[in-house]
């Protein structure tokens, strides 16, 4: 199978229609994959829509819509309407969130992730077949529900996964898991929890310069936005990062963000951060694929140039 090759979509800087003529050039730059996310920007369906019209030979996923800020059931029909306009070329990837975007910016509750992540995953595979699905479930009911349009081709279903629960159940009812702040090194301790020839798909932080002091700025305010959060706090300790992190993290909790960002190391920066220049950038990237990354999604951060030159130069055959 010919290696994948993702970006994530929205680039900053851009607006949303103007990303066009961008998208319908990433298949003859070497691109296969568009992925969307979902925190405080664009809906993770709206850029995904545009695209499978821009560009019908991409791949499109959701890395990640949120299993609480969504009912069950409308996830099921935005989910449909996308593979509806990519018919067998959309996966669904859902996870958790965190309790800041889903307590915090939502007012829902998060509680019993692991759970309500099983949940949805169980009905969606039961509405997007078009089946009548009446259910309790742990953390929800469901009452007489059919998608009006289900989809002739219903997409694979991935889940959002760091540690070795959330792992298991990507690999055990999901179609693979999606991952991210993780070094290639990290690699194998995730692709331990999966079985063997699961999808992994991992989003890959990638600031093409070749100041790395600007880089490493950039990324110590990422990793100290990030990793002081529960659930990404809890995955370093798995991968063994740990103490290195725990100045930042004792900073951050006193209110002190300055202190948090000096106390994270070069390496630990360079470990999660693809910086360099584009050349090096790719061969990091790859690097991740060696380690077992199915499909690499680069997010790219901004350098002060034009994001989408930037996504050209860093292209499979740029």
């Amino acid at each position: 199978m010919a290696p994948r090759w993702g970006l994530s979509l929205p680039l900053s800087g851009i607006p949303l229609p103007a990303h066009r003529d961008l998208v319908r050039s990433l298949p003859d730059l070497g691109y296969t994959d568009l992925w969307s996310a979902e925190t405080a920007g664009t809906d993770a369906f709206t850029p995904l829509a545009l695209a499978a019209e821009w560009a019908p030979a991409l791949n499109l996923g959701t890395a990640i819509a949120p299993v609480f800020t969504r009912g069950p059931a409308l996830l099921a029909m935005s989910a449909a309407t996308i593979a509806e306009l990519a018919p067998g070329r959309f996966t669904l990837g859902i996870g958790s969130s965190s309790a800041t975007i889903v307590e915090g910016w939502n007012g829902g509750v998060f509680h019993r992730p692991y759970q309500r992540v099983r949940d949805t995953l169980v009905f969606l595979r039961a509405a997007l077949a078009g089946e009548k699905v009446s259910a309790d479930y742990d953390t929800f009911s469901i009452s007489r529900f059919r998608l009006d349009r289900p989809p002739v081709t219903p997409p694979d279903i991935m889940v959002a996964a760091l540690r070795p629960g959330m792992l298991r159940l990507a690999a055990r009812l999901g179609d693979g898991a999606i991952t991210n702040w993780l070094a290639p090194a990290d690699v194998a301790a995730v692709r331990a929890e999966l079985r063997p020839g699961t999808e992994l798909v991992a989003r890959i932080l990638v600031c093409p310069t070749a100041d790395k002091d600007a880089a490493r700025a950039l990324g110590r305010l990422l990793i100290s936005s990030y990793l002081t959060v529960p659930v990404y706090a809890a995955f370093h300790e798995w991968l063994g990062r740990g103490e290195m992190l725990r100045p930042m993290q004792e900073a951050w909790a006193r209110g002190d963000r300055a202190a948090a960002n000096a106390a994270i190391p070069d390496s630990v920066v360079d470990e999660l951060i693809v910086h360099g220049q584009p050349d090096e950038c790719r061969e990091r990237v790859a690097s991740y694929v060696d380690a077992g990354v199915t499909v690499p999604i680069m997010s790219v951060l901004p350098t002060g140039g034009d994001p989408a030159e930037v996504v050209r130069t860093l292209a499979p055959k740029g």
